[in-house]
């Protein structure tokens, strides 16, 4: 059998997408090996990974099939149990290359042990026009229904010279659009000298990356973000205007059980504090929908989240419970009311991200063309357009929006507009 390259399959957050390309460098090449990549954020995506794990010993009887990620470090022994998986990698294991010829059927070590993290570079996300970039790594906080920090460990943040080195390697090899990630990225260096903070790592970034046209942001939370960092949101450009922001919940009562930082408050002035800067500006959030002990009219306070804050772009996750977590041992909400609740989330966001697309109509804006003429504006809002030879892979444009269809918006090239 020819060689090649391990199969990864990634699951989960813009970190392991990031690690999974690393990981692809560090595996080399094997005969026959599938590597997954998994997430424990929710019951359902530990589901679909030992599903897609199944499928694939199926499929290739004979590879090697080795699993890391999230879940892998939180419960190796009940991924070594599978008899479709050989091998059970950490996540601190998963991004050492001797990893991948030790022979042990489980190398996963104490997580909450790690003191650092090593400064993978890579070339790119298979010549995709944006590239994901860790910054961070780990998180110091303990919200109840979470488990990631038993997965990544403690906060830990990567030095500037290792983040410039990447970026300009990403540059230089055609990625047009950076997007700084974490596990919680506005805690970025609080652990390191000077207590460098997120906006002054981001705008020294973009001072020594001339090249780079496009900075973006990954989840960031909303009692996190500095001075430095709104300073940053308002007088640089080249930071996109789109934040997606870790809100959880609208209620005061459900965010205090949940140990969140942050009040309902903070969130809707956070809001209005980057529009006063960036008039331009869109919100994302992620909500969390029957959360135990969640009331009807805790709900509504989420439920109306959505207009007081201007969310546009919503990631919306029926409650999960994790087995350790303080918030599995609340009264919960049956499954039906938490899968009602996060439907009629679901329903009003969309409603939100339709008023917003057509308010684009007949406005100009500019575009990442990713391929095939499909691209994403300064907003993240999803662009085709409606000459898709009018543009190259890797451009960015200026485009006149001519309509809306049930993909988002639909587009032409301004020189073409005005014929």
């Amino acid at each position: 059998m020819t060689d090649r390259k391990s199969d990864i399959v990634t699951f989960g957050c813009r970190l392991n997408a990031y690690e999974s390309e690393v990981i692809r460098g560090l595996a080399g090449e094997s005969a026959d090996r599938v590597i997954f990549n998994t997430c424990a954020v929710t019951a359902e995506a530990e589901r679909q990974a030992r599903q897609a794990i199944r499928r694939a010993r199926r499929n290739r009887p004979d590879a090697e099939i080795i699993v890391t990620g999230c879940a892998a470090q939180i419960d190796p022994e009940r991924y070594a149990a599978m008899p479709e998986v050989d091998r059970v990698l950490g996540n601190a294991e998963k991004l050492t290359p001797g990893a991948y010829t030790d022979p042990e059927p489980v190398l996963v070590n104490d997580i909450m042990t790690a003191t650092e993290t090593a400064g993978h570079l890579i070339d790119g996300f298979d010549g995709r026009a944006r590239a994901f970039v860790q910054v961070q790594q780990g998180c110091d906080h303990r919200c109840t229904f979470c488990i990631i920090p038993f997965g990544r460990g403690p906060s830990r943040s990567l030095s500037f010279d290792v983040i410039a080195a990447q970026v300009e390697r990403l540059l230089d090899n055609g990625v047009r659009e950076i997007v700084l990630s974490g596990v919680d990225l506005t805690a970025y260096g609080a652990d390191l000298p000077g207590n460098i903070t997120l906006g002054q790592m981001a705008r020294r970034l973009l001072n020594a990356a001339p090249g780079l046209r496009r900075l973006r942001l990954s989840s960031i939370d909303c009692i996190e973000i500095d001075d430095d960092l709104l300073s940053l949101i308002g007088d640089e450009p080249r930071l996109m205007p789109q934040f997606h922001l870790s809100l959880q919940a609208g209620s005061d009562m459900i965010l205090k059980r949940m140990k969140r930082r942050h009040s309902r408050a903070d969130a809707v002035a956070l809001c209005a504090r980057i529009l006063e800067r960036r008039p331009d500006a869109v919100f994302g959030a992620d909500l969390i929908a029957g959360f135990p002990t969640e009331t009807e009219e805790m709900f509504d306070d989420t439920l109306s989240l959505i207009d007081d804050c201007g969310l546009t772009w919503l990631h919306v996750f029926p409650y999960s419970a994790r087995p350790g977590t303080p918030a599995a041992r609340m009264p919960a909400a049956s499954m039906a009311v938490r899968r009602d609740r996060a439907a009629r989330l679901r329903a009003a966001g969309a409603e939100a991200e339709r008023r917003y697309l057509d308010a684009q109509i007949g406005t100009t804006a500019s575009v990442l063309i990713e391929s095939d003429g499909r691209g994403r504006t300064e907003q993240f809002a999803p662009v085709q357009l409606e000459d898709g030879a009018a543009a190259r892979d890797n451009e960015i444009i200026d485009v006149t929006i001519q309509r809306r269809n049930d993909r988002g918006l639909l587009a032409r090239c301004v020189d073409q507009s005005a014929a």
